[in-house]
């Protein structure tokens, strides 16, 4: 939590649960991750955090933007955000999306598939086309293994199809995995780029781009590797298998940008046991699952938890959100504790959830609103 943020929640204490964003430190995060890879052409994939701020922010600093539907389309656009700087990548589309943001000059768009080639062909002729392969998520704390991506030899046939269908195949994609703590997964996955690079080639098919996806990890419980690390694994995996032949190259990063700049302020609404004798305690906060904490789903993504009463003697805890919902738990296996003097109506905050927490809030389940956020 950055000094900024705990200065604005001493001065305004407001309501909880909250989400406080630094927009300097996600500007400080943009930064280090176009020095840590300064050749790689950075579009933020929006679906992080598509608040306003954070948008005009990173469109100011010269950022691109991954679109992941026509709505966030429409949101850089009334930012007067040039469609050149925009990628459509989303790999399920409805046709009359693509047709739309084709008119709007979106010229950029994933595809993993026969019927969504054919629908780009149809409603975007002459578009510029990155077929997406399949990775298996190792490594990853949230790993993205079986929705999206085709398998290399697919890869192969739909980008030589895309050319004849009057479609730009302009190159490949990839995603290693959300918060990705194994850097070597980069290496095998530019490794596996590089032979359709290969085999198309022989085809006469020549790439221009490979899209390395996200996957640059924030900083929760688990130990992750700095972004600087990431990069110099990248650029060497980069060297290995293309040599002097260098493709373009993007990234889409979502929550290494806006993840550690935020924090999420909660309230404890109980404090209870199972049974008298039982050591553990249930702490239930004011937000759960269902109001911007769903990626504790299996306990993947393990957020650090700061009390204000942190320093003294700790217990075990389960901990669990507000709703009448069985599902709505956060963590319950995963071993943490918290101060045994914690107390109903005390604050916690959970730290680096500026990404992934307010885009996924839902509205109006056992009527609880979103969360309040606030950019500084």
């Amino acid at each position: 939590m950055t000094d900024k943020i705990a200065r604005f929640l001493a001065a305004r204490r407001p309501a909880t649960p909250c989400l406080v964003v630094d927009l300097d430190a996600v500007e400080e995060n943009y930064r280090a991750l176009a020095e840590a890879l300064p050749t790689a052409e950075i579009y933020y994939a929006m679906k992080a955090n598509p608040a306003r701020p954070i948008v005009e922010r990173l469109d100011r600093l010269g950022s691109r933007f991954d679109t992941a539907s026509i709505y966030e389309i429409e949101q850089c656009r009334a930012l007067a955000i040039a469609p050149e700087r925009m990628a459509y990548g989303s790999t399920v589309k409805k046709e009359r999306d693509i047709g739309r943001a084709h008119a709007c000059g979106v010229g950029l768009y994933a595809f993993d598939s026969e019927a969504e080639l054919a629908k780009l062909a149809r409603a975007a002729p002459g578009a510029r086309v990155l077929c997406r392969i399949a990775t298996d998520g190792a490594g990853a704390d949230w790993p993205l293994s079986q929705k999206f991506g085709c398998d290399i030899d697919m890869a192969i046939d739909l980008l030589q199809r895309a050319g004849a269908l009057g479609l730009d195949p302009h190159g490949l994609s990839f995603h290693v995995g959300s918060q990705q703590r194994d850097v070597a997964q980069w290496d095998i996955a530019i490794g596996r780029s590089a032979m359709v690079f290969t085999a198309l080639s022989r085809r006469g098919v020549d790439l221009e781009t490979i899209n390395l996806g996200g996957g640059f990890p924030a900083r929760y419980r688990q130990d992750a590797p700095p972004v600087e690390r990431c990069g110099e694994a990248i650029c060497a995996a980069m060297t290995r298998h293309f040599g002097n032949n260098l493709p373009r190259m993007m990234i889409e990063p979502g929550r290494c940008i806006p993840g550690d700049a935020g924090i999420v302020q909660t309230e404890i609404v109980l404090i209870s046991r199972k049974s008298r004798g039982d050591a553990k305690r249930w702490i239930y906060l004011d937000v759960g699952r269902f109001g911007g904490l769903p990626e504790v789903m299996g306990e993947a993504i393990q957020y650090r938890l700061r009390t204000g009463r942190d320093g003294g003697p700790t217990g075990p805890v389960a901990i669990a959100g507000p709703t009448c919902d069985e599902v709505d738990m956060l963590y319950e296996d995963a071993g943490y504790e918290l101060p045994l003097a914690l107390e109903i109506g005390d604050r916690i905050e959970i730290l680096s959830a500026g990404a992934y927490t307010a885009s996924y809030a839902s509205i109006g389940f056992n009527g609880f609103p979103p969360l309040d956020e606030y950019y500084i």
